[in-house]
């Protein structure tokens, strides 16, 4: 592959798994529409505090395989180890066993003492359902990790939205039937809470058999090419590691990104405690599960443009390293400068325009109910999008150059912060904004950190003014428009713009002229090179728009 191929290939790659990721977040924010109408606002608290748990223990046993397996198989592709990847496959699966089961049997057997903990003891039911999903996923990330380090990201992308569809038919149908039960129980126990307990468990059941199913999909993907890849490793002449050596390095190579991503995503479990703990200190216990519920309808949106930043991070990182396996500076420098640009270029216009239209948004996507709160709660958590997006694609980039451990001290001082200031925060008596303010502290840190490292390790400067000041001044004008489009056609509607259909009917439109808007501020202001367009996805078809 030529080097001009070579280094817009992740940019693809990544603009694959970017699209897959919107995708599944769609796919994801569309199921959790009537999944929250059926479970209820208490029902969606559950739930989200005990993904917050099960996300920690899938951190603990598998969610650093992908990124540590695609780095180590990407550096032996680079110098033609195929016998090593086969006993780094070998001895990934045997630690995936033991973590898998053991993860499995802690949120399994320590769910009552969990929910305990959480002050929401009917979460357990939840936590149940989701333990055997984290032994799945633990097999599930080294499979996804080897395609990526091979450079392909067609399997990982086409296995998230096979996972996602399962995932949202089957989570809406045994959230209805056991929220259904749990009113049979709410009878026989004289309760009001089982209903919406047994309802969030049902949709976690989804979870897991979205997994499974894309766990099978990536089996008969490997079986289908073992074959050739037998052929390569006899191929090799080389000396392979042995077992212990390479077990040391899978280690050594995943420790710094699971502590990294621990620290980095345990902040959700410290907000749960912290909040259900002072709130109920504070006297307001009654309003922990519901508050809860509204702040994981926030995090649904919140997702959407972060998780562009996450596929953009996957892409980046086996290439990345394959450049500094090279010494190839030209490549290194090009990676990060278009990787922070492009991940910029979304976040900026996604942060902006979920400020600017989080009434219509949120109001066809929970109608039926009163959205005040979480429209409020959308607009001062709007700058998390940006901050977020940064933070984790920064991250990509210190771990794809080797600086692997610099993540994990960026992390641990920003979660310090973050820790120091949510209780002085909540008791203010600002409630659920303590949690969402603290985490946009916490994020914004990570980023001033990660991006002093990076400089101070690759020595370049990124363009300011490409970067940041173009996308953000057309993200201005992109939210004026938009605002201003929808308020105009809200006002035609009178009444009827505060449904879900009226929303739908203001907000397209919107939405339109927002994204017509932005391109055409970011043509004018000149702020793609033709070399940049070569960089970008689909930068050929937009050439033809660029004066040079």
């Amino acid at each position: 592959m030529s080097t001009g191929k070579r280094r817009s290939n992740f940019i693809v790659q990544g603009s694959l798994l970017a699209a897959a990721g919107i995708l599944v977040r769609m796919i994801g924010m569309i199921y959790r529409v009537p999944l929250t109408a059926i479970i209820g606002t208490e029902g969606n608290g559950y739930y989200t505090s005990a993904f917050s748990i099960y996300s920690l223990l899938l951190i603990l046993s598998s969610y650093s395989m992908p990124t540590a397996i695609s780095r180590i198989v990407s550096g032996n592709r680079a110098r033609g180890r195929y016998r090593n990847t086969e006993r780094l496959l070998q001895t990934a699966f045997l630690y995936a066993t033991l973590v898998g089961a053991l993860m499995c049997a802690l949120l399994w057997f320590g769910a009552d003492r969990i929910a305990e903990l959480l002050r929401k003891p009917y979460c357990s039911f939840v936590l149940r359902a989701l333990a055997p999903t984290v032994w799945i996923m633990a097999y599930l990330g080294i499979l996804r990790g080897y395609f990526q380090g091979s450079g392909n990201m067609v399997p990982t992308a086409l296995s998230q939205i096979l996972e996602q569809i399962l995932n949202a038919v089957i989570s809406v149908l045994a959230a209805g039937i056991l929220f259904h039960r749990g009113e049979t129980a709410n009878l026989l126990y004289s309760d009001t809470e089982y209903s919406y307990a047994f309802g969030a468990a049902g949709g976690a059941l989804g979870t897991g058999a979205g997994a499974f199913a894309a766990f099978l999909f990536f089996i008969f993907l490997y079986l289908s090419q073992r074959r050739y890849f037998r052929r390569k490793v006899r191929r090799d002449a080389g000396r392979a590691d042995s077992y212990g050596s390479i077990s040391f390095v899978l280690g050594a190579t995943m420790l710094p990104i699971l502590l990294s991503s621990t620290v980095y995503n345990i902040s959700a479990v410290i907000d749960d405690y912290l909040f259900g703990n002072i709130m109920t200190r504070l006297g307001q216990a009654q309003q922990i599960v519901s508050q809860w519920g509204v702040f994981g309808e926030y995090h649904i949106l919140f997702n959407i443009p972060v998780a562009l930043a996450n596929a953009l991070s996957s892409s980046l990182i086996p290439s990345l390293t394959r450049a500094v396996e090279e010494h190839s500076r030209r490549d290194t420098v090009s990676r990060v400068r278009y990787s922070i640009r492009f991940t910029m270029l979304i976040a900026l216009p996604s942060t902006v325009g979920l400020c600017v239209l989080a009434a219509p948004i949120c109001r066809m996507l929970f109608p039926g109910k009163s959205v005040e709160l979480l429209i409020r709660l959308t607009r001062v958590g709007t700058l998390a999008v940006l901050f977020y997006s940064l933070s984790t694609i920064s991250n990509a980039i210190l771990q794809g150059l080797g600086h692997l451990q610099l993540p994990l001290r960026n992390a641990l001082l920003a979660l310090l912060l973050h820790v120091l200031v949510l209780p002085l925060l909540l008791f203010t008596g600002m409630g659920i904004y303590a949690v969402v303010l603290s985490n946009i502290i916490f994020a914004l840190l990570m980023c001033l950190l990660n991006q002093a490292s990076i400089h101070r390790h690759v020595r370049y400067r990124q363009e300011m003014v490409k970067t940041f000041l173009y996308p953000l001044t057309a993200s201005l004008l992109m939210g004026g428009a938009a605002f201003t489009a929808y308020k105009g056609i809200a006002i035609l509607l009178g009444g009827r713009a505060a449904g879900r259909l009226g929303s739908a009917v203001s907000l397209i439109p919107a939405v339109l002229l927002a994204v017509l808007v932005y391109f055409a501020v970011l043509l004018r202001l000149r702020a793609f090179t033709s070399e940049d367009l070569d960089n970008m996805p689909m930068g050929g078809r937009l050439k033809r728009f660029v004066r040079t």
